[in-house]
């Protein structure tokens, strides 16, 4: 097939992990490039794992960039709240009914809960196949396509059950966002925010200048957005690929984050809209804690609405609850919460050593009073 991108610009990054190194490719009209996908083909069986609403729109172009092989496809429903070990199941099944070896490769095509769950399956499937992560969304771009996690949820706790699995590459078409909808754009820039807080305080003022031009689609700044998250993102990843230290500051927002998604029901408040509401409980805890001033607090608070992201949690969960979720959650260490928060605008650390008393506040000041 013709190289589609051919005419346009595209950026590669490398995520470095020695011989696990893989490149991402960022662009327009990548999505059926055969070419970005044939060096990382293996084998002549390929499984490609969608849902409902994104394959309609892009499945027969990865299709057709895949001529030549034995292509096969499993429908998802879309949605956080079938990311089900029953609902994961499906895609063991396609694989061995259609007989696939352990060459044959994994592709996911969608946000970040078909990308989460088509590379579980690839890790698991004849103990490990190749997989490709081809992210539809924002924050699939931006985050969960990048640094190998993979997984699903568990009724009690969040992305409790998976492995480290990295892709073969990932191919981030940004045309995919023009089919987004509003809400998934504003969940994407929670992840987005995010970088800019963990560690590159430059980016974080740029997107103070620039959220206006993201929330109105502009290529040019989304493109630049994207580049530079995965950018801060893979030399995160190169640097602890694993979780063992300093990459847990990707978690930034998420501890509260994934307490608000699990109390409501997975799928009723998008992961980045969590995540959002996540960041401003963090940034609250780090003022009580003298790390940032009320200014900063301020800043962090604007930039998330303006992004059409909520500011707190919803008021059906109480600070108890809160608590309990927290409890149950992969940065436990020795029944230790350990928490993601702001030593200054821009320098996030991970640590358990503070004052629960002002956690309890920051709980109480965001959550509904125990009856």
């Amino acid at each position: 097939m013709k190289n589609q991108a051919m005419n346009n610009p595209i950026s590669i990054l490398n995520v470095n992990l020695a011989e696990r190194t893989y490149p991402i490719y960022i662009g327009t009209g990548l999505i059926g490039d055969s070419s970005l996908y044939q060096p990382h083909i293996h084998g002549q069986q390929v499984l490609v794992v969608s849902n409902a609403t994104v394959a309609p729109l892009y499945l027969e172009q990865v299709k057709s960039a895949l001529q030549g092989y034995q292509v096969d496809s499993v429908i998802l429903p879309d949605g956080e709240q079938y990311k089900s070990l029953l609902v994961w199941q499906q895609i063991i099944d396609k694989l061995l009914e259609k007989r696939f070896d352990r060459r044959c490769t994994v592709i996911g095509l969608g946000g970040g809960v078909v990308g989460d769950m088509a590379g579980f399956a690839a890790a698991c499937y004849q103990r490990g196949v190749y997989f490709i992560q081809v992210p539809t969304t924002l924050l699939a771009q931006v985050d969960s396509s990048v640094g190998g996690k993979t997984g699903v949820n568990h009724p009690l706790g969040k992305n409790m059950i998976g492995a480290f699995y990295q892709p073969q590459c990932v191919i981030a078409d940004i045309q995919t966002l023009s089919t987004l909808d509003n809400r998934q754009l504003s969940a994407g820039l929670a992840e987005v925010i995010k970088y800019g807080l963990i560690g590159d305080p430059e980016f974080f003022t740029w997107l103070e200048q620039h959220i206006d031009k993201l929330m109105e689609r502009d290529q040019a700044s989304l493109a630049y957005a994207i580049e530079r998250s995965c950018n801060d993102k893979a030399v995160v990843v190169a640097a602890d690929e694993r979780e063992a230290g300093n990459r847990a500051l990707l978690n930034l927002g998420h501890t509260f984050g994934h307490a608000i998604e699990t109390g409501m029901g997975y799928g009723a408040w998008l992961h980045g809209e969590a995540v959002g509401a996540g960041i401003c409980m963090a940034a609250d805890f780090s003022r009580r804690l003298g790390w940032i001033d009320a200014a900063d607090q301020s800043r962090i608070e604007s930039l998330i609405s303006r992004a059409g992201l909520p500011t707190s949690p919803p008021e059906s969960i109480s600070a108890d609850q809160f608590m309990n979720l927290m409890s149950v959650d992969k940065k436990v260490l020795e029944q230790k919460i350990r928490l993601v928060l702001m030593k200054q605008l821009g320098y996030s650390v991970v640590t358990d050593e503070f004052d629960s008393d002002l956690l309890q506040a920051t709980l109480n000041e965001y959550g509904r009073a125990t009856s």
